[in-house]
C-alpha cells in the first residue's frame, strides 16, 4: 500500500489522480491495488478527507467547493467501485462512505452532512444463508439527490435513494426510495412530511434571528412538490375531484355495490 497528498500523480500499476490545483496535505489518498483512478476538482478542497482503495479498478470523483463549506471524509472503495461526490457538499464531521464490488455512491450537488453520517453500499462483511450458501447481504448502489440534508447520526444504507431537497431526520436509517422535497423518519427511514424545502442559513447564527417564513431566506432552486410515482401531489380542486371520482368508482366497483 501506498498513501500519497493530493497531487497529480500516476504509478507503475496504473493508479492515478488527476488533479491540476495546489497540492493539500489534508487530502490523502491510499493505493493497494491498481487501476483506480482520483478525479479531483481543481476548486476543491476539505478540512480532512482520506480516500482508501481496497483493491483495483476503483474510482473516486470529487467536485468543487466554491464556497469553502467544512467538508471532512473517511471513504472506501473496493473492487470496481465508484464514490462520487458533487458541489459545495459540506459536512459537520466526518462522513463514513463506503462502496465496494462494483457498485456506486453516488452524492449530489450541495448535500448537507451533520455529524455521524453513514452512506454505507455494503455491510463490510459477508453474511450468508447457511442452507443455500447464498449470500444475503449483497452491496448495493446509492443515490442521494442535490441539496438533501442528512441530520446527526442518520445513515443511509444499501440500494437507499434520496430525491432533491429532503430532509433525513436525526438518527434514521435510509433502506429505500425516498422521494423529492419530504422529510423522512426513523428505521427504516419513512416520510411524515411532504412539499418542504429547507435552506442552510444557520438559526441561531445568520440573522435575522427570527425566520418565522421564507421571507426570511433566500430561496434555492430546490422549492419543489414532492413527486411520487411521477406524478407531483396536488391539493388542487382538480386534484380533489379526481380523487373524488376515484372513490365512487371504487365503491360502485365493489362486491357490496353489487348486491
Amino acid at each position: 500500500m501506498i498513501t500519497v497528498p493530493l497531487a497529480a500523480y500516476e504509478d507503475d500499476e496504473g493508479n492515478r489522480i488527476e488533479y491540476d490545483g495546489p497540492p493539500r496535505e489534508n487530502i490523502t489518498i491510499a493505493f493497494r491495488g491498481g487501476g483506480n483512478l482520483v478525479r479531483v476538482h481543481a476548486k476543491a478542497s476539505a478540512t480532512k478527507l482520506h480516500v482508501d482503495f481496497n483493491s483495483s479498478n476503483g474510482t473516486f470523483i470529487l467536485g468543487a467547493n466554491p464556497h469553502q463549506r467544512a467538508f471532512s471524509a473517511g471513504v472506501r472503495v473496493g473492487e470496481d467501485a465508484t464514490v462520487r461526490i458533487g458541489n459545495g457538499v459540506s459536512a459537520t464531521a466526518a462522513v463514513t462512505i463506503s462502496a465496494v464490488e462494483g457498485v456506486s455512491v453516488i452524492i449530489g450537488n450541495d448535500v448537507m452532512f451533520a455529524t455521524a453520517n453513514q452512506v454505507r453500499a455494503d455491510d463490510g462483511h459477508p453474511i450468508f444463508d447457511v442452507r443455500s450458501g447464498k449470500r444475503v447481504n449483497k452491496a448495493r448502489s446509492i443515490r442521494i439527490g442535490d441539496h438533501v440534508w442528512l441530520a446527526y447520526g442518520a445513515m443511509v444504507l444499501a440500494g437507499a435513494t434520496i430525491g432533491e431537497g429532503s430532509v433525513i431526520g436525526a438518527g434514521s436509517i435510509v433502506t429505500r426510495r425516498i422521494p423529492n422535497n419530504v422529510i423522512a423518519v426513523g428505521s427504516p427511514a419513512t416520510v411524515v412530511r411532504k412539499d418542504i424545502a429547507w435552506e442552510r442559513p444557520h438559526l441561531g447564527l445568520v440573522a435575522p434571528f427570527y425566520k418565522p417564513d421564507a421571507s426570511t431566506v433566500q430561496k434555492s432552486k430546490y422549492w419543489n412538490r414532492t413527486v411520487e410515482n411521477g406524478t407531483a401531489i396536488r391539493r388542487t380542486f382538480l386534484g380533489r375531484v379526481a380523487r373524488r371520482l376515484r372513490r365512487m368508482v371504487r365503491a360502485v366497483r365493489s362486491p357490496r355495490a353489487s348486491r
